[in-house]
C-alpha cells in the first residue's frame, strides 16, 4: 500500500543559479549557470536532474525543451555545473526535478524558481562556489 512506502525528506542538497561573467564587444549576452550542490558529508549517487521552463511571455504560453542530466556520483561538499540558462528565460518558471540515491534510499525533490525570483535582490552567498546567486535549499 502507498501508506507503507516511507517518504524521505531531502536535506543538504541545493540548486543554485549564478550569474556568469560574459561579455562580447558587440553584444552583451548575460548567461547564468545552474549548479547542484551537495552539502552532505557523504556522496549521493544516481543523480538525475530534469529541467524545464514554462509560463507566459507576451500573452503566449511558452514551454522550453525538457533537458535531462545524469551524474553517477556527486561527492560530499561538492558543487557541479548542470546547465547554462540565458536571461531571456527568466520570464518563465524554471523547474529542476532532482532524483538520487542516498544511504540505500531513493529521494526526489522539485526546485522551482518562479517568475521574478532570479534577480539580484534574492542573491545569497552560494556555498562551495564562492559567488553570489539565487539558491533553493
Amino acid at each position: 500500500m502507498k501508506k507503507d512506502i516511507p517518504i524521505h525528506k531531502v536535506k543538504d542538497l541545493a540548486i543554485a543559479i549564478v550569474p556568469r561573467e560574459f561579455s562580447n564587444q558587440e553584444d552583451e549576452i548575460e548567461v547564468w549557470d545552474t549548479y547542484i550542490i551537495n552539502l552532505k558529508d557523504e556522496a549521493i549517487t544516481g543523480v538525475l536532474i530534469s529541467s524545464k521552463g514554462y509560463g507566459e511571455i507576451d500573452g503566449e504560453n511558452k514551454r522550453t525543451t525538457t533537458l535531462r542530466h545524469f551524474f553517477e556520483e556527486i561527492g560530499p561538499k561538492r558543487a557541479y555545473p548542470v546547465e547554462p540558462i540565458p536571461t531571456n528565460l527568466f520570464g518563465l518558471t524554471n523547474e529542476y526535478w532532482v532524483s538520487f540515491m542516498y544511504n540505500g534510499h531513493m529521494y526526489d525533490k522539485k526546485y522551482i524558481f518562479v517568475i521574478g525570483s532570479l534577480a539580484s535582490y534574492n542573491f545569497t552567498n552560494v556555498p562551495l562556489i564562492e559567488k553570489k546567486g539565487v539558491m533553493i535549499l
